[in-house]
C-alpha cells in the first residue's frame, strides 16, 4: 500500500496544491508549548498555526483529511481538542507524551469524535512503549525523529533508523496491529541521506506514512502558486513512481539499502564531526 503522505501548511491555497497533487493528509501544527525550548536553537520550522486555521482548511479540503497537531497535555488540553474537532480535524496528533496516562487522558479527551495519533518522540516514550501500546483507542502513532534524536542527545535524526531504534519500535507496535510511520522525507534525489533509501526503509519496516518534510516545497522562497503546483505534482508523482518500484523488490534489496543508509549516515556523522 502506498504511504499516507502529509503536508504541513496553515495556508489554503498551498493546502489544495497538496490535495490536487496526491498528498493524504494536511497537517495544522497548533504545537507550541515547550518547543521553542527544545527547537528554538535549530534550523526547524516552528509553526504559527492558529486554532482558526483548522476551520479555515477543513472547509477547502474535499479529499485530503485534516490532521491537527495540538500540545503536549496540559490544563487546557479538553477545550484544545475539542474546539479543533469541533474546527474539523479529522485526526488529532499528541506530541511529547512521555506516559501511559498521558496517553490515556489523550484518548479520553478525544472521545471518539476524531482519529487519534499518537507523536512518539521523547526517550520515555520509548522506555514506556509497552504500557503506552496496552492503551484502548490509539488509531495510529507516528515516531517523531527530530524530538527524539534530540532526547538521545545525536547530532543527526536518521541515527535513530541505523542504530535500530525505529525498528525496534515498529516491529513492538506492528505486534498491536496499530498503523505506524516515521519522519519525514524530501524530494527524491535531495537530503542529506538520500530520500530513497529513507523511503525503502518505510517499505521494509512496514510503515504506513510519512511527513513530506521543511525541504521538500519552502515556502520562504516565494514561489508562485503556479510553481508550487508544479514541486507539489512532480514532487509526489516521483514518490509514487518509486513507492510502485519498491513494491516489486526482493528482500535482498531491502537488505542492501538497510546496509548502505547505515553507511551514509556514519559517513555524515564523521563529516560533522571534523
Amino acid at each position: 500500500m502506498p504511504l499516507n503522505l502529509m503536508y504541513i501548511t496553515n495556508r489554503e491555497d498551498i493546502a489544495l496544491v497538496a490535495e490536487k497533487s496526491g498528498v493524504d493528509w494536511i497537517f495544522i501544527d497548533l504545537e507550541i508549548n515547550g518547543k521553542e525550548s527544545r527547537q528554538g536553537h535549530l534550523d526547524t520550522v516552528i509553526s504559527k498555526h492558529n486554532i482558526s486555521d483548522v476551520s479555515k482548511v477543513s472547509k477547502v479540503l474535499t479529499k485530503s483529511e485534516l490532521l491537527v497537531r495540538v500540545n503536549p497535555i496540559f490544563d487546557g488540553s479538553k477545550k484544545e481538542i475539542e474546539q479543533v474537532i469541533d474546527n474539523g480535524a479529522d485526526i488529532v496528533m499528541l506530541p511529547f507524551f512521555k506516559t501511559k496516562e498521558e496517553v490515556e487522558t489523550f484518548v479520553r479527551h478525544v472521545d471518539g469524535k476524531a482519529r487519534t495519533c499518537l507523536l512518539l518522540e521523547t526517550p520515555e516514550a520509548v522506555k514506556n512503549i509497552d504500557s503506552i501500546l496496552s492503551v484502548e483507542g490509539v488509531d495510529m502513532i507516528h515516531i517523531g525523529l527530530n524530538d527524539l534524536h534530540l532526547g538521545y542527545n545525536m547530532n543527526f535524526m536518521f541515527e535513530l533508523l541505523a542504530d535500530g531504534t525505529v525498528e525496534m519500535l515498529c516491529n513492538k507496535i506492528s505486534e498491536k496491529n496499530v498503523p505506524y510511520g516515521f519522519g519525514g522525507i524530501a524530494r527524491l534525489g535531495q537530503g542529506n541521506l538520500p530520500a530513497e533509501k529513507i523511503l525503502a526503509e518505510h517499505y521494509r519496516l512496514g510503515s504506513s506514512m510519512a511527513i513530506l518534510s521543511r525541504s521538500f516545497y519552502k515556502t520562504d522562497e516565494g514561489l508562485s502558486l503556479a510553481e508550487a503546483k508544479g514541486v507539489f505534482y512532480e514532487g509526489v508523482k516521483e514518490i509514487r513512481e518509486y513507492e510502485s518500484l519498491l513494491m516489486s523488490k526482493e528482500l535482498s534489496f531491502y537488505k542492501d539499502n538497510i546496509n548502505s543508509l547505515k553507511q551514509t549516515v556514519e559517513q555524515i556523522l564523521n563529516a560533522s564531526a571534523r
